[in-house]
């Protein structure tokens, strides 16, 4: 009993659980000797029989979600290595999850039959998988929320119903939104964190003024506001291209309700770093010392990566070296950006020195220091080299990863050097952890594009959702443009017709071309009924569609 008592304190299981399942947990492992595994699932109660438990002893198992890394997570504390079975359910989650997404994907309009009819463990962290392999496609995303409500057992957690608040925040999606905040709240999920979620996805649409209302909303719903909710609020819009009205809620803010931190500066500083004005960036440095906040190193890293892309790579440098006389440690951030200012100048000797630096520094090797010297490589042309860094970092086993190749990728296409590029993308599903993301399909895709290969394109798109990856708005709209230009009208209305199927309202240059191509070919019924069934996506109650 008091390994079950450390294991049940470990795993964070309230004293009341005993040896039933709470409403927290939607399934539960069972491991009895002789590695004999019982899944006992969801069951009216969530009870195991006390005869049961009387023959058999029993370790008990939960499914843990961290902020970071959602994966199921099962522990024998007797016979189980943790770490194994931790990769073991993960892999299998992710497995399931890319099977779901192809399935939902390739059914749209049978979403619910074809869930019912498949074979899915549910719980939170698989919900959570498909959810954010869903995150382009909002209609989709919210079918298969309803739908796993709907299952017998299984409570939605507030990751699962923040990961549906981003995907419908991207279809602009707003008054559904709104009902899913009453939604927690009813069922006391809401956090701070929906908030700031749904400030983030009005900034990004410009909806400056709904952006800072949904923060202020937080006290309408029982939230205290704080100077973090805030600071979070200035960093959404500040990353979002509206630093101005960020500078203006933080004075309002220093003037009327709270005493700002060196955070709250430290965000400003990013905010007007990211639109190179360096005059309001000294300002409100200036006003940091002066209020008695010496920068530190995250400060100063902000400060010279807004020099090094404003191209003052010299100034740059004199900050590097006025940190250390302040005897400021540079965190490998600083040694990136200065990696990655000074090699896209081609200052490629100076950027390798910085390298040298970061290495002699103490701190562990990581992938994106190793990334910036690919890239300074790359922008001197100089591929063979950022080849064998990418054969140092195996070494180290820190990649390389999809970015390292998303960086080879953009520098061998701008080189025009095509077949070159196609071929590193093809390598990459055979290294583990750089499999392609959208972002890599997406420079794949728009290659061909330019080069008026849409044929490789539509190759490279069908391998994208035989991988269960869903496009984004961007990626859809350059496929339908390059296809209306060569004259596959069916393929472009085949497109088109996902793009409408995930909820994505298509751009009203895109539309316009395709609308415009289909009358040239004397289509203008087609181009009718593509406009009545984007009139139809505009007025549909989104919240009507899958209840």
């Amino acid at each position: 009993m008091g390994r079950l008592r450390y294991l049940n304190s470990l795993l964070n299981i309230p004293e009341k659980f005993h040896f039933s399942c709470s409403s927290a947990f939607n399934s539960i492992t069972v491991f009895i000797p002789k590695s004999q595994i019982f899944s006992l699932d969801s069951t009216p109660d969530n009870k195991i029989s006390p005869e049961f438990l009387s023959n058999h002893r029993l370790n008990f198992c939960r499914s843990i979600h961290s902020t970071l890394y959602k994966t199921q997570v099962s522990i024998d504390a007797d016979n189980e290595d943790p770490d194994i079975k931790t990769e073991s359910l993960s892999n299998k989650i992710t497995e399931d999850g890319e099977r779901i997404c192809k399935m939902i994907s390739s059914n749209t309009s049978e979403i619910d039959f074809c869930l019912d009819n498949a074979s899915i463990e549910l719980s939170p962290a698989f919900v959570l998988e498909v959810l954010k392999r869903l995150s382009n496609a909002g209609f989709l995303a919210l079918s298969f929320f309803r739908w796993a409500e709907k299952q017998k057992g299984f409570k939605h957690s507030s990751e699962s119903y923040n990961a549906l608040i981003e995907s419908l925040g991207k279809i602009k999606q707003f008054k559904m939104i709104w009902e899913l905040v009453n939604e927690m709240q009813r069922k006391k999920l809401l956090t701070k964190d929906t908030f700031a979620l749904i400030s983030r996805r009005y900034a990004r649409v410009r909806m400056v003024d709904e952006a800072i209302d949904a923060v202020e909303k937080m006290e309408k719903f029982g939230l205290r506001l704080e100077l973090s909710d805030f600071n979070r609020l200035i960093d959404v819009l500040s990353k979002s291209k509206h630093v101005e009205r960020a500078q203006e809620v933080f004075d309002k803010m220093k003037k009327r309700r709270f005493d700002p931190d060196i955070k709250s500066y430290t965000i400003l500083l990013e905010g007007w770093g990211s639109k190179l004005n360096l005059l309001r960036l000294n300002e409100v440095y200036r006003e940091m010392k002066e209020e008695g906040f010496e920068p530190d190193a995250v400060a100063y890293g902000i400060v010279i990566n807004a020099h090094c892309k404003a191209k003052k790579h010299d100034e740059a440098v004199e900050l590097f070296h006025e940190m250390e006389l302040k005897s400021c440690k540079p965190s490998p951030h600083i040694f990136c950006t200065l990696i990655n200012g000074l090699g896209s100048e081609k200052r490629l000797s100076e950027s390798l020195e910085f390298f040298e630096l970061s290495q002699k520094s103490g701190f562990p090797p990581e992938a994106p220091t190793f990334n910036a010297v690919v890239g300074a490589y790359c922008c001197s042309m100089r591929m063979d080299e950022a080849y064998m860094m990418m054969d140092e970092m195996r070494k180290y086993g820190i990649g390389p990863n999809s970015r390292t190749y998303d960086i080879i990728l953009r520098h061998l296409i701008k080189a025009e050097r095509t077949e070159e590029a196609y071929s590193i993308f093809q390598k990459m599903s055979s290294e583990t952890g750089a499999e392609p993301t959208v972002s890599t399909y997406e420079i794949v895709v728009r290659m061909f594009c330019n080069e008026d290969r849409v044929d490789m394109a539509m190759r490279v798109w069908d391998q994208m959702k035989a991988r269960g990856v869903l496009p984004g708005m961007h990626m859809l709209s350059t496929l339908i443009n390059s296809l209306c230009h060569q004259n596959k009208l069916d393929d472009a209305c085949k497109y088109f017709q996902e793009m409408v199927d995930m909820g994505i309202r298509p751009p009203a240059q895109m539309f316009s071309n395709l609308k415009q191509a289909l009358r040239d070919d004397g289509k203008e019924q087609t181009a009718v009924i593509l406009a009545q069934k984007i009139d139809k996506l505009r007025k549909t109650p989104f919240i009507g569609r899958c209840q």
